[in-house]
């Protein structure tokens, strides 16, 4: 929120002198409010936000790195996670209380502090009653120098096809994590929308699947690594230095 202070021009005639008149203040910007003080949270040593509330209806809480870039995101998201899922526990009707909402945001970066990336993924655990619990992923992406988001259109260069060389390496890494082959169908694992939620770092991309998002859900909330090697020549991002 900006704060405008206010400007107060004095100008008066004394003696046959006209004062000259008071030059504006300049404005003064108040610091936008952290995620964490908005979600009642508080930042340990660690630089890590804990937000914890809960009550007869249900339980909440969220942990994430407090010095993410885009603070408005991820005040955003939380906070509308957080109110749908309060107004379910709330319902009338609502039965095997308490419900349970956690979001674990995990931090990446890449770079110097004055340049690179920074990530946050949040796995998100929710149990409304149901015999079967959620488990989600979000991820927040943040190109520093640009001071704009990352997503998966801008982190490839225009006209590239990453698909055709992440899909595999897809199928590969969860095979490997399941001990079985994985069912991904080429109608799944070459669609970009299940792409949206990743994590960069310096030696790889890692993508986010929720359940049943990119397989049948048996198979659970998943994630594969993808080597920067493998798709350099198509990120849009520059090289990381050692």
């Amino acid at each position: 929120m900006r704060f405008l202070a206010a400007a107060l021009t004095a100008a008066g005639i004394t003696a046959g002198l006209v004062t000259a008149p008071t030059a504006p203040a300049q404005p003064v910007v108040a610091a936008a409010p952290s995620a964490c003080a908005e979600l009642g949270g508080l930042v340990d040593a660690d630089q890590i936000c804990r937000v914890h509330a809960e009550n007869p209806t249900y339980r909440l809480d969220y942990t994430f790195p407090a010095d993410y870039p885009d603070q408005q995101s991820l005040t955003a998201y939380l906070k509308q996670t957080r109110d749908g899922f309060v107004n379910v526990s709330e319902m009338p009707g609502s039965w095997n209380l308490p419900y349970v909402l956690d979001a674990r945001g995990t931090g990446y970066r890449t770079g110097p502090d004055d340049g690179g990336t920074r990530s946050v993924v949040f796995e998100v655990y929710e149990n409304v009653g149901g015999a079967h619990p959620q488990t989600w992923f979000k991820s927040f992406n943040w190109d520093v120098a640009a001071k704009a988001p990352i997503t998966f259109d801008t982190l490839f260069k225009p006209g590239a096809e990453p698909l055709d060389v992440i899909f595999p390496i897809v199928q590969a890494d969860i095979a490997r994590q399941l001990g079985v082959d994985a069912p991904i169908s080429p109608s799944a694992g070459l669609d970009p929308a299940k792409y949206t939620e990743f994590a960069i770092t310096d030696d790889s991309v890692i993508f986010y699947f929720g359940q049943g998002e990119i397989m049948a859900g048996a198979g659970g909330a998943l994630q594969a690594t993808i080597p920067r090697t493998a798709i350099a020549s198509m990120l849009a991002l520059p090289p990381v230095t050692p």
